[in-house]
This record gives C-alpha cells, structure tokens and sequence, in this order.
C-alpha cells in the first residue's frame, strides 16, 4: 500500500516562507516523477511544481516559479517545497502526489495523493 504523508503547513503572514514535506512509502521511490498541487476552496486543484525521478528535471507553475523550489531526497524518499514570499493567493491545502511517469504537470497523471496539508497566508 503506498502512502504519502505531507506535514510543514500552517498559517504564515504574507512575505513569510514555509517548507512542506511529503515522506512516500514506496519501495521503489525513485522511480517516479513527484509533484506539488495545491486547491482552494471553490475552485479546481491545480498544479504547482514537478520533479522528475533522478530531480533533473523540473516543472513549475508560472505563479510560482521565482518563490517556490521543488526538491527530494531519494535515500529519505521525500520531496519538499520550499515556499517564499507567500501571498494570500498561495492559500490552499497542498497535496504531493506520485507519476509512474518521468515527469508531469497533469494531475491526470498522477495515481497516488497524499491527504493533504493547509496553508494559510494572512494578509
């Protein structure tokens, strides 16, 4: 059974930085391409950032490219997002997930989520 485990949420003033992790019981971790999304209430979840299997390759969404970093540690079978320079907008419960694929901005992709973990960013 594989399981995803995000923690690091919480409620931070705008301008402030958070850094989630997300630990996967997978036993074979690396060879999955890891992603960040994130969803607010009433609207659709969307994608954040995406990490290829070896970390070679990185995505991230526009929104978020200069204030967000995606990393992981494949011997811990983490991944993380650094988040800088939070905005009320980044407001959202953030979900990692995992893509059998080498790497994918589309959530459709992804087969396994983590339950989730809130950030709140006051203004």
């Amino acid at each position: 059974q594989v399981q995803l485990v995000e923690s690091g949420g919480g409620l931070v003033q705008a301008g402030g930085s958070l850094r989630l992790s997300c630990a996967a019981s997978i036993r074979t971790y690396n060879t999955y391409g890891m992603g960040w999304f994130r969803q607010a209430p009433g609207k659709e979840r969307e994608f954040v950032a995406a990490i290829s299997r070896s970390g070679g390759n990185i995505f991230y969404a526009d929104s978020v490219s200069v204030r967000f970093t995606i990393s992981r540690d494949n011997a811990k079978n983490t991944v993380f997002l650094q988040m800088n320079s939070l905005k009320p907008e980044d407001t959202a419960v953030y979900y990692c997930a995992t893509t059998p694929l080498y790497i994918s901005r589309v959530p459709d992709d992804y087969n396994y989520w983590g339950q989730g973990t809130q950030v709140t960013v006051s203004s």
